[in-house]
């Protein structure tokens, strides 16, 4: 087979393609000179005309002038329709060189990693959904913890994403990078979405949008979930998701409000020893990789906030402020040696976090000359 495939690429390939059209074109124009002169009708112009068919090639916005760096850019809801996604958080595998897995549960904050970074649950890797930051700052489980369980896929609109410790907007948590994830302000239309698979698996969404009479737009959308899995133990995880959102204005001149609530729970879905699913037993009963040596490990998780935005443009350039309050808590069951260092009463740990958070920001850009180049400033 190697062979034909190389036999069928010869070196005169493109004068041969060249001749081809040559002689295309002679035949196009041969068939064009017979044609009668009052052939040309209205009628027949309109019969033989296509419809319009229109192609669009990418829904990533990081072409040569579209972004500051080539590793930055923007993904447009286009894109993150076009694929499923088995977990929340892989939305971010939209950006280019990231990847999303998960262990102990669907509860628990994924394991993120960058071109080489282990980012843990979140660390280096700073995200927003809506202006409201992710990361948690010395949080019980591990610095930066990032849990996007609350996200609602079918809401988001563009992830802005930029790879590199050399923005300074990032911040904290951005060594390696970061992604701010915008959600709608309105729907094109009412809709619901019931999922329902093996395991247990249920979920439904239903989001909505209305025009008020001042010319403002308020969102709704809700998320329920229940899931088992394969396991031996089930996951028996519970999530509820609730978004409320009140938008004014427009892209130059406006302002937004919008309400999070999250909950879940769940039964630890942890690893195994590989020894123990090579043996086939365990304490005298079957063992296999779906089975569990803790059923008593697992998580109880809440999060809501209240965040409000206002952005304005003019003649001198664009500010924008915005603020936040969210609640945050955390009740999480871990067993990672199981009974090594303590035999009789084994080794589960417990890590709570409970938090109050509250914050604001306030930028103003704008653009100016700077040694006869155009420049952009912002502070």
């Amino acid at each position: 087979m190697h062979s034909m495939r190389t036999h069928l690429r010869p070196r005169h390939c493109p004068i041969a393609f060249a001749a081809a059209l040559a002689m295309a074109g002679h035949a196009a124009y041969g068939q064009t000179s017979e044609v009668p002169k009052d052939a040309a009708t209205p009628a027949t112009v309109a019969a033989n005309q296509l419809d319009r068919v229109e192609v669009t090639g990418r829904h990533y916005d990081n072409a040569v002038g579209s972004s500051d760096a080539a590793s930055q850019g923007t993904i447009r809801a286009e894109l993150l329709k076009s694929r499923p996604a088995l977990r929340p958080g892989e939305v971010l595998e939209f950006v280019p060189g990231v990847i999303v897995t998960q262990h102990s549960g669907d509860g628990k904050a994924n394991q993120y990693f960058l071109r080489g970074f282990n980012l843990d649950h979140g660390t280096d890797f700073a995200t927003s959904v809506d202006g409201v930051p992710v990361n948690m700052p010395t949080h019980a489980h591990g610095q930066g913890y990032s849990d996007l369980n609350f996200l609602i896929p079918e809401l988001v609109q563009r992830i802005e994403y930029r790879k590199g410790p050399y923005f300074a907007s990032t911040g904290d948590f951005g060594s390696a990078g970061a992604a701010d994830i915008a959600y709608q302000r309105r729907f094109d239309a009412p809709f619901a979405q019931l999922s329902l698979g093996e395991n247990g698996y249920r979920r439904g969404v239903f989001g909505a949008s209305t025009e008020l009479a001042s010319g403002a737009t308020l969102l709704g959308a809700l998320e329920l979930m229940r899931n088992d899995g394969p396991w031996t133990v089930p996951e028996d995880l519970k999530k509820a998701n609730l978004v409320l959102g009140y938008a004014a204005g427009s892209a130059a001149q406006g302002y937004s409000l919008r309400l999070m609530s999250y909950h879940a729970k769940w039964t630890a879905t942890d690893q195994v020893p590989e020894g123990l699913v090579a043996a086939g037993s365990y304490d005298g009963r079957p063992f296999g990789r779906f089975d569990s040596l803790d059923p008593t490990t697992g998580g109880d998780t809440r999060r809501s906030s209240l965040s409000g935005e206002w952005h304005g443009e003019d003649a001198g350039g664009r500010t924008r402020v915005a603020a936040y309050a969210m609640g945050y808590a955390l009740d999480l069951n871990s067993n990672f040696t199981y009974a090594l260092e303590r035999p009789d009463e084994g080794d589960q740990f417990k890590q709570a976090d409970d938090r109050r958070v509250f914050g604001a920001s306030a930028s103003r850009r704008f653009g100016h000359t700077l040694g006869g180049l155009d420049a952009r400033t912002e502070f």
